[in-house]
């Protein structure tokens, strides 16, 4: 779910059939990442480490970017759905793109908080039969394509952002997100 700002990103997006030429472009020159890692629920702080979370998030990078991941508890993730999104529950993840809507010159960051709700995602990938570490790759694949643009709000968003991480999640070495 995304933290929804006023505008929507209009940098333009590579498609899931053209994910794989980004790819192999990425790998020649992989955007540049400064990340931050913020565990205030420390319960996955040892089985989800930085280097994890890099990995992943490069894997879904096509721009450089700057980003925070934070962990929190669901009473966190509760008051920062409710007071940005509106929503009086604690979800899996949210978004906030801070630069969303703007034009970003092609070496401009993109800069985004990723917020994942430890206690949502340990239930979700419980119910899901997914391990936590392959439910929490998958989250964070999924913020990170929300912070450069990508959305779910209609079928064919929802179509072409789940192509993507299905791609990126199998090219990580895990099941696709989305197959039951």
């Amino acid at each position: 779910m995304t933290a929804k700002n006023k505008a929507t990103k209009s940098a333009p997006k590579p498609s899931a059939s053209a994910l794989k030429e980004v790819k192999s472009a990425a790998k020649a020159a992989a955007p540049a990442l400064s990340l931050s890692v913020q565990y205030a629920d420390t319960r996955l702080q040892e089985l989800i480490t930085r280097p994890k979370i890099r990995r992943w998030i490069k894997a879904a990078l096509f721009a450089p970017a700057e980003l925070t991941i934070r962990f929190v508890d669901a009473a966190e993730g509760q008051e920062l759905n409710r007071d940005y999104r509106g929503k009086d529950y604690a979800t899996n993840v949210l978004t906030f793109a801070y630069n969303e809507g703007e034009e970003l010159d092609e070496d401009a960051p993109t800069q985004a908080d990723i917020i994942l709700c430890t206690d949502v995602l340990e239930q979700e990938a419980k119910q899901q039969k997914k391990t936590v570490e392959a439910h929490t790759a998958h989250l964070i694949v999924h913020g990170v394509l929300h912070a450069q643009g990508y959305d779910h709000e209609d079928d064919e968003e929802a179509a072409e952002m789940e192509g993507i991480e299905t791609e990126v999640m199998t090219g990580l070495g895990f099941a696709a997100p989305y197959a039951s």
